[in-house]
């Protein structure tokens, strides 16, 4: 029953392709990651996709989609698939602008619209099991920070709560991570754009 709420990865808008993948890669170290790195994603390139999907895994396998540009017929023939994922599979599809993807692919999977820039970032907070006291805390030591440093730890916390602890996230939490950058793009104060996020675990437990 709770199918629907499940969504498997990720888009990540990054302007470096290559270098946004092998950071990926290096953060996914101990899961099988295959690649598909082209300049323009066709329908060829789709159909390889789809056969490394259906190939069974025991462990999550990121199968990762990176282009510069995607054709509409490309992306049309992933919308079933991105939307109910065979078993352990998860997809990551990076692209320099969120326009050159499908408006059904975009609702398909949350966006990410910063780069893969938060090695430094490895926060020491466990979102499965977060509460109040711990909110606060964190709030408190990210006090100062500005809109881009905001962005950032926005980004560490998605993937913290999606790759390192694996939660399936409820609708409304990927809503939170979706609407941050929008918020914080209208000049929203970055301690409650944090605080709506981490709220929302909180709440959840």
């Amino acid at each position: 029953m709770q199918a629907p709420d499940v969504i498997k990865g990720h888009i990540l808008i990054a302007s470096d392709i290559e270098d946004t993948i092998e950071k990926l890669e290096k953060r996914l170290q101990n899961f099988r990651v295959v690649k598909f790195i082209e300049e323009n994603f066709k329908i060829e390139h789709a159909k390889l996709v789809t056969a490394e999907a259906y190939i069974s895994e025991s462990d999550t396998k990121y199968i990762v989609i990176g282009a510069t540009e995607f054709t509409d017929v490309a992306q049309n023939s992933l919308l079933k698939l991105l939307e109910e994922p065979p078993k352990n599979i998860e997809f990551i599809i990076v692209s320099p602008t969120k326009s050159n993807l499908l408006r059904t692919v975009r609702s398909r999977l949350p966006i990410l619209q910063t780069q893969y820039n938060h090695e430094n970032l490895d926060l020491e907070i466990a979102l499965g099991r977060l509460d109040y006291k711990e909110v606060f805390a964190f709030l408190k030591e990210h006090a100062r920070v500005g809109k881009l440093q905001a962005k950032l730890l926005v980004e560490a916390l998605f993937y913290r709560a999606t790759v390192l602890e694996k939660l399936i996230l409820t609708p409304a939490q990927l809503d939170n991570f979706d609407k941050a950058y929008r918020l914080l793009d209208l000049n929203s104060r970055p301690q409650s754009v944090l605080a709506m996020i981490l709220m929302s675990f909180a709440q959840e437990r």
